[in-house]
Protein backbone atom coordinates (compact mmCIF):
# COMPACT_ATOMS: atom_id res chain seq x y z
CA UNK A 1 0.00 0.00 0.00
CA UNK A 2 1.32 3.79 -1.08
CA UNK A 3 -0.68 5.57 1.96
CA UNK A 4 0.97 8.09 4.02
CA UNK A 5 -0.79 9.76 6.93
CA UNK A 6 -0.47 11.18 10.05
CA UNK A 7 -0.33 8.67 12.31
CA UNK A 8 -0.95 9.27 16.17
CA UNK A 9 0.92 7.02 18.06
CA UNK A 10 1.72 7.54 21.42
CA UNK A 11 0.13 11.08 21.86
CA UNK A 12 2.75 12.45 19.27
CA UNK A 13 2.54 12.58 15.31
CA UNK A 14 4.75 10.65 12.57
CA UNK A 15 4.72 10.41 8.94
CA UNK A 16 4.10 7.26 8.20
CA UNK A 17 4.07 4.41 4.80
CA UNK A 18 1.08 2.66 5.52
CA UNK A 19 2.19 -1.27 5.08
CA UNK A 20 -1.04 -3.05 6.37
CA UNK A 21 -4.31 -2.03 7.50
CA UNK A 22 -7.31 -4.84 8.93
CA UNK A 23 -10.62 -4.04 9.86
CA UNK A 24 -12.18 -5.86 13.00
CA UNK A 25 -16.33 -6.47 12.98
CA UNK A 26 -18.22 -4.08 14.40
CA UNK A 27 -18.71 -4.42 18.26
CA UNK A 28 -20.55 -4.17 20.94
CA UNK A 29 -20.09 0.03 21.30
CA UNK A 30 -20.54 0.11 17.52
CA UNK A 31 -18.02 1.31 15.81
CA UNK A 32 -15.80 -1.15 13.71
CA UNK A 33 -12.06 -0.03 14.45
CA UNK A 34 -9.12 0.14 11.81
CA UNK A 35 -5.49 -1.69 13.15
CA UNK A 36 -2.78 0.59 10.71
CA UNK A 37 1.13 -1.00 10.59
CA UNK A 38 3.47 1.26 9.52
CA UNK A 39 7.01 2.70 8.79
CA UNK A 40 8.03 6.08 9.75
CA UNK A 41 9.60 7.58 6.59
CA UNK A 42 12.15 9.56 8.59
CA UNK A 43 13.50 6.79 10.77
CA UNK A 44 12.34 3.68 9.76
CA UNK A 45 10.69 2.40 12.90
CA UNK A 46 7.27 -0.29 12.83
CA UNK A 47 4.39 1.62 14.44
CA UNK A 48 0.81 0.75 14.94
CA UNK A 49 -2.43 2.54 15.90
CA UNK A 50 -6.04 1.27 16.30
CA UNK A 51 -8.97 3.95 15.04
CA UNK A 52 -12.39 3.80 14.98
CA UNK A 53 -13.08 3.38 11.27
CA UNK A 54 -15.35 6.48 11.31
CA UNK A 55 -12.85 8.70 11.63
CA UNK A 56 -10.72 10.24 9.39
CA UNK A 57 -7.20 10.09 9.14
CA UNK A 58 -4.86 12.86 8.23
CA UNK A 59 -3.04 12.97 5.13
CA UNK A 60 -0.52 15.07 4.79
CA UNK A 61 1.59 16.93 1.79
CA UNK A 62 4.85 14.75 1.26
CA UNK A 63 7.06 16.40 -1.54
CA UNK A 64 10.30 15.22 -2.88
CA UNK A 65 13.01 17.73 -4.38
CA UNK A 66 16.54 17.12 -6.02
CA UNK A 67 19.50 18.88 -5.06
CA UNK A 68 23.37 18.89 -6.09
CA UNK A 69 26.00 18.09 -3.37
CA UNK A 70 28.16 21.14 -2.99
CA UNK A 71 30.25 20.19 0.13
CA UNK A 72 30.42 17.97 3.52
CA UNK A 73 30.94 19.94 6.37
CA UNK A 74 33.14 18.26 9.32
CA UNK A 75 29.80 18.41 11.56
CA UNK A 76 27.88 16.54 9.11
CA UNK A 77 25.93 19.25 7.32
CA UNK A 78 25.84 19.07 3.65
CA UNK A 79 25.69 22.03 1.73
CA UNK A 80 23.42 21.72 -1.51
CA UNK A 81 22.71 23.93 -4.88
CA UNK A 82 19.18 24.73 -5.38
CA UNK A 83 17.62 25.49 -8.92
CA UNK A 84 17.80 28.71 -8.60
CA UNK A 85 21.43 29.07 -7.88
CA UNK A 86 21.13 29.47 -3.79
CA UNK A 87 22.85 27.50 -1.05
CA UNK A 88 20.97 24.52 1.21
CA UNK A 89 23.05 24.57 4.38
CA UNK A 90 20.67 23.40 6.75
CA UNK A 91 20.18 19.87 6.52
CA UNK A 92 22.59 16.68 8.03
CA UNK A 93 23.76 13.80 6.29
CA UNK A 94 21.46 11.00 6.50
CA UNK A 95 21.51 8.42 9.52
CA UNK A 96 20.37 5.52 7.36
CA UNK A 97 24.47 3.43 6.79
CA UNK A 98 24.11 2.56 3.40
CA UNK A 99 23.01 5.85 1.98
CA UNK A 100 25.35 7.60 4.38
CA UNK A 101 28.33 5.45 2.88
CA UNK A 102 27.45 5.86 -1.05
CA UNK A 103 27.51 9.89 -0.29
CA UNK A 104 30.65 10.39 1.70
CA UNK A 105 32.57 7.74 -1.00
CA UNK A 106 30.89 9.35 -3.86
CA UNK A 107 31.60 12.86 -2.57
CA UNK A 108 35.31 11.65 -1.88
CA UNK A 109 35.75 10.07 -5.43
CA UNK A 110 34.84 13.43 -6.37
CA UNK A 111 31.73 12.64 -8.35
CA UNK A 112 28.89 14.76 -9.14
CA UNK A 113 26.16 13.53 -6.69
CA UNK A 114 22.40 14.29 -6.52
CA UNK A 115 20.23 14.01 -3.27
CA UNK A 116 16.76 13.45 -3.26
CA UNK A 117 15.22 15.84 0.21
CA UNK A 118 12.01 14.39 1.54
CA UNK A 119 9.40 16.90 3.14
CA UNK A 120 6.46 16.78 4.85
CA UNK A 121 5.27 18.55 8.49
CA UNK A 122 7.94 20.82 8.71
CA UNK A 123 10.86 17.93 8.62
CA UNK A 124 13.56 17.27 5.80
CA UNK A 125 15.50 14.29 5.03
CA UNK A 126 17.93 13.03 2.28
CA UNK A 127 16.18 9.55 1.24
CA UNK A 128 18.09 8.41 -2.14
CA UNK A 129 21.43 9.49 -4.07
CA UNK A 130 21.77 9.64 -7.95
CA UNK A 131 25.44 9.83 -9.05
CA UNK A 132 25.65 12.49 -12.26
CA UNK A 133 29.24 11.10 -13.41
CA UNK A 134 32.48 12.15 -12.49
CA UNK A 135 33.46 16.54 -12.00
Amino acid sequence: MNLCIDLQSQNSCHLVLVVEVSTSKTGKHGHAKCHFVAIDIFNGKKLEDIVPSSHNCDVPHVSRTDYQLIDISEDGFVSLLTENGNTKDDLKLPTDDTLLTQIKDGFAEGKDLVVSVMSAMGEEQICALKDIGPK
